[in-house]
């Protein structure tokens, strides 16, 4: 069977958790393990569950998204920053064949997947309905912590990661689509964030790629990927790390909440707990707004080509329609 284009999301679900029930004996895990997904994004997430309460992650990537090289460099950098920077992050677990990569085929997913195991980390996600001044304060300090290593990592030879410029969101081959696509757009709408997307890559391109301004970054370093225990804050789901500019990791903070009112607040919380650790300059502060609407280019790009996940799914068009209203407002400031 094709499985690049299941007849519904229901269909691909039931068979990526076929897929990871099977899976389990690549690894030295107790009989009697059950799996349960817990998140359908770029890749299929399953909690697997011991008979004796014991907890593990098991991640089923998605076709096409990263090779294996770019997977194995993902969990390189999660291990260095639990070994050399104190940051408690998910760590992969070896098969019986003492790979952390393993790959595996099904007879309704013809294409071998590539899986890896993860501990379970404990802790709790910020709600968004909870005062979020003090968690954004805790995302700008280990956003800092992670660049502070990122910028002095002498990373593998063959490291491998995605990037997250303006050519990649907004060029010709986007790495998630064309943001053309998605749900709602109209012709108006086009012309208007096209205007916005030009502002923006000459905005970038002034800005430059300095190393103090562009290294390799989380990338996706937002509430959902937080958990705190008391006072340390844990980082996970590094699977779109990759090289881009630091300050877009304040942008992916505020994924899909750009129009909110308490975002100048936030943004504010963020940059104290940058401070604490990493001194960031003002010139730099000053063109966070273009980040955060180049990240609000990549997600409605997102939007369109992943409406098999129940997030794009309740987006809609009054995503696209906050877009619009967010761009006027951008090129009234800077356009």
């Amino acid at each position: 069977m094709d499985d690049l284009s299941p007849p519904t999301p229901d269909v691909l679900v039931a068979r990526l958790g076929d897929l990871a029930q099977a899976a389990l004996p690549l690894w030295d895990l107790p009989p009697g393990c059950t799996t349960r997904l817990i998140n359908l994004s770029e890749n299929a997430t399953f909690l697997v569950e011991a008979p004796d309460g014991g907890r593990t992650v098991l991640r089923v990537h998605r076709l096409g998204y990263h090779s294996r090289a770019a997977i194995q460099s993902e969990l390189d950098w999660m291990a260095a920053l639990y070994r050399d920077a104190g940051v408690i992050t998910p760590q992969a677990i070896p098969g019986r064949d003492g790979a952390l990569i393993q790959r595996m085929a099904t007879p309704d997913l013809s294409q071998p997947r590539h899986m890896v195991l993860f501990h379970f980390i404990e802790g709790y996600e910020p709600s968004e309905d909870d005062d979020l001044i003090e968690p954004f304060e805790r995302l700008g300090a280990v956003s800092a912590r992670l660049h502070q290593h990122a910028m002095g990592w002498h990373r593998p030879p063959g490291f491998e990661r995605l990037v997250w410029d303006d050519d990649s969101i907004l060029g010709p081959n986007p790495l998630w689509g064309d943001w053309r696509r998605a749900v709602g757009m109209d012709a108006a709408a086009v012309a208007l964030l096209e205007r916005q997307a030009a502002v923006i890559r000459r905005r970038l391109a002034r800005f430059g790629r300095a190393r103090d301004r562009y290294t390799l970054i989380h990338a996706d370093i937002r509430l959902a990927n937080l958990l705190i225990v008391d006072d340390s804050t844990r980082v996970i789901d590094f699977d779109d790390s990759g090289f881009g500019w630091l300050l877009y990791d304040v942008a992916t903070a505020l994924s899909f909440f750009e129009h909110s009112p308490k975002v100048p607040d936030l943004v504010d919380a963020w940059l104290r707990g940058y401070r604490t650790v990493r001194a960031l300059p003002a010139d730099d502060e000053a063109e966070i707004p273009t980040f955060i609407m180049l990240r609000r280019m990549a997600l409605l790009a997102w939007s369109g080509t992943h409406a098999e996940t129940e997030l794009a799914q309740s987006l809609g068009p009054a995503y696209t329609r906050g877009s619009c209203d967010l761009a006027e407002d951008y090129l009234r400031r800077f356009g």
